[in-house]
C-alpha cells in the first residue's frame, strides 16, 4: 500500500528497503508474529535491484539473477515464497570480440584458435616475454594480469571490460582482485593441452582449465526475480502483521533514546512515522549515516562511500533470438555497453510476442555523468546504433526500447572503504545493539541475491533471541561461489558469539570476502601518499 498515515504506526520492527534483505527479514519476523512496517523508496516495485521491470508487456530483469545457493536454507526459502512458478533455464553466458564469441570462462586455446595465426602469434610472443622478463613490483590489476597473460592478451580480454564496469584505470586496481577472480587459467597448459588434442593424445575437455564443474543450468522465476518479491511482500501483508509502504524515502532514523526507534518517512502523499522497537536498514550506509539522529560520529567516514550506477536499454527487435546466450560480455573497445542480456533465453515468458525478441544493454556509469544523464530516446537510438556496430542485429527491425536506471548498484571497494566501513560498524553495534545492517548496500558488501537474504535470515535469528546470537558480517562472499559446486550443499554453522548455541539446521555463512578493484595509492616525491585515480 502506498497511503501516507497521519499517526505514529507502532510496530516491532521498522524496515528501510524492500529489496531481498528487507523483504526476506520481514516474511520471517511476520511468520514468528512480529509487526512489521517496511518503507520503498520507489512507488511501484519491490525488489530493488532483483524486481523485475514491465513495459508494454515485455519484462526485463536488472542485471539478471539466478536462483542458485549453496544454502539449502535459502533455497528452502526460494521454495516457501514461490512453490509452483520456477522453471529450469540452461545456463549460456560467452564473451564478444571483434566479431567473434570465446567461451566464459575464457579457454584460452579457444580464444588463440579463434584470434587468428598473427595475433596468437603475437600473443603468445608476449606471453613468453613476460615469463622471462616478468614485472617484479606489482601492485595493479594491470600488473598482474599482464605477468600471467601477456600485454596483448591482457588487453584483449581483460582491460576493457573490466575498466567499463568499474570505471577506473586497470593501471589504478588492486592486484588483489586480480589474483582471485581470474584462476585456473593457463596459457602455457591450454596450448600444450591444444598440441595433444591435435595429435589425438588427450581428449579431456580441459582447454586448459583447472578441473572445475561450472552451472550448466539454475532455476529462474517463469516471469523474471521480481515474481520471488512481489510474492512475499503479499505473504507479508497477508498475515496482517506487515505493511509495506510504497514511495516513501527514509527521511530520518532516531533513536527514542530507550533502544527503541523513531523513523520518519517521506512521500509524494506526505510523511508516515514508524515507532520500533528494532530498526533494520537495507539502505546504502552512507545514506543512512545522514540521516541517523544523532549524527553518527562516522558520518564523515561514510560520506566517502562510493558507488557504481547502471542502465539497461531495453530494445524489442522483429524476429527469432539473435543469439542463445542468457547474456554476452562485450570486450569490444569501440561501443561503451558492457554486456547484452537475452531476456527470453532467461525465461520465454519475459516475452509476450513470440514473433519478438527483446535484448538489454547494459551501460556501466556513475550517476549523474554523461551516460546517465542522456535522454531515453537518445540511449535507446545509441543502444540500437552500438548493435549494429557489433554486428549483432539489423536497425530496422528494432520496433521499440525503453530505459531503466539503476543508482548504487554496486558498492565501491576503494582504499579507504574497509576502514570507514569498520568505523561506522564498529560504533552501531556499539551504541545501537537494536539497529541491524543488511544486504548488499546497507553492508556496502559487493554480495549475492541469496548473500543478502542470508543476511537477514540470521539478523531475524537474532531479534527473536533477543541477543546477537549471530555476526551477520560472516556471511559468504567468496568470488566464485554463483558459479561452481551443488545447490544446497553448504551445511556449516554460521559465525556466532563466543558462546552461543545455535540450531543445527542454520545454513553456512563462511568467514570470507570478496575482493574487487580498489584504487592504486603510490607515494609521492615527498614520502605521502598520493591518490593516483583518474577521473571516470
Amino acid at each position: 500500500m502506498s497511503e501516507a498515515q497521519s499517526q505514529a504506526i507502532n510496530v516491532d520492527v521498522a524496515i528501510v528497503g524492500a529489496g531481498p534483505a528487507g523483504l526476506t527479514a520481514g516474511y520471517l519476523l511476520t511468520k514468528a508474529g512480529k509487526s512489521v512496517a517496511i518503507i520503498e523508496r520507489d512507488e511501484t516495485y519491490v525488489g530493488g535491484i532483483s524486481r523485475t521491470v514491465e513495459h508494454e508487456g515485455y519484462r526485463f530483469d536488472i542485471g539478471g539473477h539466478r536462483f542458485f545457493s549453496k544454502s539449502q536454507q535459502v533455497v528452502d526459502l526460494w521454495n516457501e515464497i514461490l512453490p509452483d512458478d520456477f522453471i529450469e533455464r540452461p545456463r549460456m553466458s560467452r564473451i564478444y570480440y571483434e566479431g567473434k564469441f570465446y567461451s566464459y570462462p575464457l579457454r584460452a586455446f579457444e580464444a588463440l584458435r579463434n584470434l587468428g595465426l598473427w595475433r596468437s602469434t603475437m600473443c603468445m610472443a608476449s606471453y613468453l616475454w613476460v615469463r622471462a622478463f616478468p614485472n617484479r613490483n606489482v601492485k595493479s590489476f594491470e600488473d598482474w594480469t599482464t605477468n600471467q597473460f601477456g600485454k596483448k592478451l591482457y588487453s584483449i580480454f581483460f582491460k576493457t571490460y573490466t575498466e567499463k564496469v568499474w570505471g577506473m584505470p586497470c593501471d589504478e586496481m588492486s592486484a588483489d582482485w586480480a589474483a582471485q577472480r581470474i584462476k585456473g587459467l593457463s596459457l602455457m597448459g591450454a596450448v600444450i593441452d591444444g598440441v595433444k588434442r591435435s595429435l589425438g593424445l588427450n581428449k579431456k575437455p580441459n582447454d586448459g582449465m583447472q578441473a572445475k564443474t561450472l552451472l550448466e543450468s539454475f532455476r529462474y522465476p517463469r516471469q523474471g526475480p521480481g515474481m520471488m518479491w512481489e510474492a512475499a511482500r503479499d505473504k507479508i501483508e497477508a498475515t496482517g502483521k506487515g505493511r509495506i509502504i510504497m514511495g516513501h524515502a527514509l527521511d530520518q532514523l532516531a533513536s527514542d533514546g530507550r533502544g527503541g526507534w523513531r523513523m520518519t518517512a517521506k512521500g509524494a502523499s506526505g510523511m508516515v512515522t514508524i515507532e520500533a522497537d528494532h530498526a533494520i536498514s537495507s539502505a546504502p550506509m552512507r545514506e543512512l549515516a545522514r540521516r541517523m539522529h544523532p549524527l553518527p560520529q562516522s558520518t564523515f567516514q561514510t560520506n566517502e562511500l562510493k558507488y557504481r550506477d547502471f542502465l539497461t536499454v531495453a530494445l524489442m527487435v522483429e524476429g527469432e533470438d539473435l543469439f542463445p546466450d542468457n547474456w554476452i560480455y562485450i570486450h569490444d573497445s569501440k561501443v561503451k555497453v558492457g554486456r547484452v542480456q537475452n531476456f527470453r533465453s532467461w525465461s520465454p515468458e519475459m516475452i509476450p510476442d513470440e514473433n519478438m525478441a527483446c535484448v538489454g544493454l547494459e551501460y556501466f556509469c556513475f550517476e549523474g555523468d554523461g551516460l546517465w544523464s542522456m535522454d531515453d530516446d537518445d540511449l535507446v537510438a545509441l543502444a540500437t546504433d552500438e548493435m549494429r556496430i557489433l554486428g549483432l542485429l539489423d536497425p530496422a527491425k528494432v520496433r521499440g526500447g525503453t530505459v531503466v536506471r539503476q543508482e548504487k548498484a554496486y558498492p565501491v571497494y576503494d582504499e579507504d572503504y574497509a576502514a570507514n566501513v569498520a568505523t561506522m560498524r564498529a560504533e552501531l553495534e556499539d551504541k545501537y545493539p537494536t539497529l541491524h545492517l543488511v544486504g548488499r548496500n546497507g553492508m556496502h558488501r559487493y554480495n549475492n541475491q541469496d548473500h543478502a537474504m542470508m543476511t537477514a535470515m540470521l539478523t531475524v535469528e537474532n531479534i527473536i533471541a533477543g541477543s546477537r546470537v549471530y555476526d551477520i558480517w560472516c556471511v559468504n562472499e567468496d568470488a566464485e561461489y554463483h558459479e561452481a559446486g551443488d545447490e544446497g550443499a553448504e551445511k556449516e554453522l554460521p559465525a556466532r558469539e563466543p558462546g552461543r548455541e545455535v540450531s543445527d539446521d542454520q545454513a553456512a555463512a563462511l568467514n570470507s570476502m570478496r575482493d574487487v578493484p580498489t584504487r592504486i595509492v603510490e607515494d609521492d616525491a615527498d614520502g605521502d601518499r598520493a591518490d593516483t585515480r583518474r577521473a571516470a
